[in-house]
């Protein structure tokens, strides 16, 4: 079949020559003006030749890729295109749709496949380009597209985005990616420039490039945003910028918020948008002057479109239609339907939508993305939108069996899921939730939904595992989790510490694993339950010697040392400072990980676990003796008590370690210090140990009499933790050895402290005779209320034995201890069974309705 060209081409692409000289594609090879990129297209339109052809382009980000496009536009050839790293999406329009030539970028040089020298379809007279229609690489279906549509929509969008001769976008999307392609188009028509790249945000050559070639915008989809800020791109050096556009999926409004008042105070616009394929890429954009007070709504039509709000029955809101001279022709299924003509005059989007008083439009739900369980009609988006208030990033699929949720991050997922299934109504056994490290996404950086349900549903709806051998070390794991934490409802993919296990539980938790599994996997407190399986039997040799975690042998030895010390049994000082670099390595451990405002919870969570017990028996004291006054009560002394040292500061330790979490938690809760530690983990506790060191070696006064500076030791008990390697381990231990002499004025006491902490560093597990193993693990467990309680029982027994004087110490506080987390584990029931009762009073409403 021969078709020759007629003049049906798109207007942008033919008349790139009237910009002479101007730049057009800026990258780090050059620039070309726009009369050498008309040359180029002109020339390839020319090898296309005069009879019109079906062309597909495997598009990257490069020149010879958008010569090809242009080429196609310009030259009336109906043009497919698709990702050139997906080579499955080329294999499949090769497969349905035959065409009649193939480009390719190739290291530079492009390539050219003619298939036939004619064409082998019937091709519509408007049919300018087709592009998948939603960035899927397998689907035959395709979005058909008009010359109209495309000269339209790349007319509205450089309309309000103000788009001039002096403007450079960076391309941070794909060309196969509607929104890619709508950047490209709209600076085209005006003759702006292109800074042409395959970079992305994260890498720093990207931004290199942007401010070399003096860019003045870059699109970004919501995922861009986390990105953004992994690079700390608010503190970023960029006065080119004049705007950032968004689309491709909502952003929470949070971060609309966010970015919209960043760019405020550095001077460049955020331009929120709403699009789809089927509309060329864009149907409504926010204006900025909104997009700080109506941050959760999509704004107002683009120039020369329109919206309405048709009624959905059985449904509070309507279904948001589009109008306007960029609504697609149609779709493509096959060949045969490239003869086809336009077949819709209007967009149903499948967005339900709101009028807002402030005049814009605002999305509340997608009519397709519900299902119905027990009987209830389940809105996915809204799913998604109750774990987002919670501080959890996710993505909700599944069917009438039951939910699918990936959560992205460390979070715990069993609370998530009881509190997800109460507000929803559902009952808890039909809500699987999956911690990912990553939400799953299409190259267009979308939510990839069926890999989300590919995670698996509930285990209620799934046949029951056959259980064999290896369910032994699981089952058992989820025991001692249970019972150490008090936390009946575990899975698979749950850790200690996601389960809200802390250096008070850790003790308990790591020797009853040890003794079940055989040994003591590395990080097993960051391993999930399905992971930690038991070992082979250990030797006799192995039997004669526990090897218990060095830190937990410190801590058991350090209160032995300290209450023995005050006793007058033996002298040995230093302990105490080696329980603080413990408690900044256990900080570092069990409270640095996660999203922040759940890692913010469990912070004040541990704190609170420390605060409580101490304030309850302080108050106690105060009332059974006259050595305390109500500065201690409120953990004050060191700020408010007198200056001479008196038994008012017997509890120093304690006020200055909840001094320290609570600074620390309260400077991670700072989002360029959380954004600073989550990049730089080592170097940011490396800062706060300089920063100590400050008052270590009195540069500054840390206003607390009576007590050695000990920022830096925590801080650098934090770094220690963070330490990965022989180089970075060698590093620390030479701070220590710097730092530590001369601190006390006492060298065996500071030998006592540099020991400690070179333990800490270099030994990972130290051997304690088998028989004394739990004994090192009640010590270390009660070592904090031992040390409160020991300075009301130690007094009327020293004079009679100093040994009973220090082991009724040590009792006494392994009873407060194991009374304290008697009463925590009788509180936490009853609130699981509070939740438990409401889940399950929702889930009989669920059923009725």
């Amino acid at each position: 079949m021969t078709i020759q060209l007629d003049l049906a081409r798109v207007p942008f692409a033919a008349d790139l020559a009237r910009y002479g000289d101007s730049p057009a594609i800026l990258t780090r090879s050059g620039i070309l003006s726009y009369q050498e990129l008309a040359d180029r297209v002109t020339a390839l339109a020319r090898r296309l030749g005069p009879v019109r052809r079906l062309v597909a382009l495997a598009a990257a980000n490069d020149v010879d890729s958008l010569v090809a496009y242009l080429a196609a536009l310009e030259s009336g050839h109906p043009l497919i295109v698709v990702p050139a790293d997906k080579p499955s999406a080329l294999d499949a329009v090769l497969s349905v749709y035959d065409p009649d030539v193939v480009l390719r970028s190739r290291a530079g040089a492009a390539g050219f496949d003619e298939r036939r020298p004619g064409t082998a379809h019937e091709l519509h007279p408007d049919l300018a380009l087709l592009l998948s229609t939603s960035g899927s690489t397998g689907s035959p279906k395709l979005v058909r597209l008009s010359h109209a549509n495309v000269q339209s929509n790349a007319e509205a969008i450089a309309d309000y985005l103000g788009i001039g001769p002096g403007d450079r976008a960076a391309t941070t999307l794909p060309m196969s990616y509607s929104y890619g392609l709508s950047v490209i188009n709209s600076h085209l028509l005006r003759g702006a420039g292109l800074v042409l790249t395959e970079h992305s945000v994260v890498d720093p050559c990207f931004w290199d490039l942007f401010r070399s070639a003096g860019a003045t915008s870059f699109a970004a989809v919501p995922y861009t945003f986390e990105l953004l800020e992994r690079v700390g791109f608010a503190g970023m050096d960029l006065p080119g910028l004049r705007y950032v556009t968004q689309a491709g999926g909502r952003l929470d409004p949070d971060t609309v918020h966010s970015f919209a008042e960043l760019g405020r105070r550095r001077g460049w616009n955020l331009f929120v948008m709403y699009g789809a394929t089927e509309a060329t890429a864009r149907m409504a954009y926010l204006p900025p002057d909104l997009a700080t007070t109506v941050p959760q709504t999509i704004g107002i039509p683009v120039p020369g479109g329109s919206f309405r709000i048709d009624p959905v029955p059985g449904l509070e809101h309507g279904e948001l239609v589009y109008t306007g001279p960029n609504v697609m022709l149609g779709y493509a299924e096959d060949a045969g339907d490239l003869a086809a003509g336009r077949t819709i005059g209007e967009l149903r989007t499948g967005d339900l939508a709101r009028l807002h008083p402030a005049g814009v439009y605002e999305i509340v739900g997608r009519r397709s993305r519900f299902v119905k369980i027990v009987g209830l009609r389940v809105d996915l988006g809204r799913i998604e939108q109750i774990l987002a208030d919670l501080g959890a990033q996710s993505a909700c699929a599944g069917n009438d069996a039951g939910l699918v949720v990936a959560v992205e991050g460390d979070h715990d997922t069993a609370l998530l899921g009881k509190v997800l299934a109460q507000d929803a109504g559902l009952p808890r056994a039909s809500v699987a939730l999956h911690a990912v490290d990553s939400l799953p996404r299409l190259s267009t950086g979308k939510i990839d939904y069926p890999a989300v349900l590919a995670l698996g549903l509930p285990a209620s709806t799934r046949p029951a595992p056959v259980r064999g051998a290896g369910t032994a070390g699981p089952v058992s794991v989820r025991t001692i989790f249970a019972e150490t934490l008090e936390c009946p409802d575990i899975g698979d993919d749950d850790t200690f510490v996601s389960l809200g296990g802390d250096s008070l539980s850790y003790v308990a938790a790591s020797v009853r694993l040890e003794q079940a599994l055989g040994h003591l996997p590395a990080n097993w407190h960051v391993t999930p339950v399905k992971d930690l399986q038991p070992h082979r039997r250990a030797s006799r040799t192995r039997r004669l010697f526990a090897p218990i975690e060095t830190s937990i042998v410190l801590r058991a030895a350090a209160i032995v040392c300290i209450i023995s010390t005050h006793v007058g049994l033996f002298h040995w000082q230093g302990t105490a400072h080696v329980l603080m670099a413990v408690a900044g390595y256990n900080f570092a451990r069990f409270q640095v990980s996660g999203e922040r405002s759940v890692r913010l919870r469990r912070q004040l969570s541990s704190v609170a676990r420390i605060v409580v017990p101490s304030v309850a028996f302080i108050a106690v004291a105060y009332l059974v003796t006259d050595h305390y006054s109500p500065a201690n009560i409120l953990l004050l002394n060191a700020v408010l008590g007198p200056e001479e040292v008196t038994t008012q500061w017997h509890f120093w330790f304690v006020e200055v370690l909840v001094y320290l979490l609570v600074a620390v938690t309260a400077l991670l809760a700072i989002p360029w210090a959380d954004l600073a530690e989550r990049r730089y983990p080592l170097l940011f506790p490396l800062a706060l140990t300089g920063a100590g060191l400050l008052t270590r070696f009195e540069v500054l006064d840390p206003g607390v009499p009576h007590t050695a500076p000990v920022l830096w030791i925590f801080a650098l008990g934090w770094a220690i933790a963070r330490a990965r390697t022989a180089y970075q381990r060698c590093a620390l231990s030479i701070v220590a050895v710097l730092t530590v002499p001369g601190y006390f004025q006492d060298v065996p006491r500071e030998w006592t402290l540099l020991l400690g902490i070179l333990l800490l560093i270099w030994v990972p597990v130290l051997p304690v005779p088998a028989g004394l193993r739990r004994l090192t693990a009640v010590l270390a467990s009660s070592s904090l209320f031992a040390y409160l309680v020991h300075w009301l029982v130690y007094p009327p027994l020293a004079g009679m034995s100093p040994a009973l004087a220090v082991a009724a110490s040590l009792a006494a506080g392994a009873a407060y201890w194991a009374l304290t987390m008697r009463a925590t584990a009788a509180l936490g029931r009853r609130k699981f069974r509070i939740g438990r009762r409401r889940s399950s009073e929702a889930a009989d409403r669920a059923v009725r309705a």
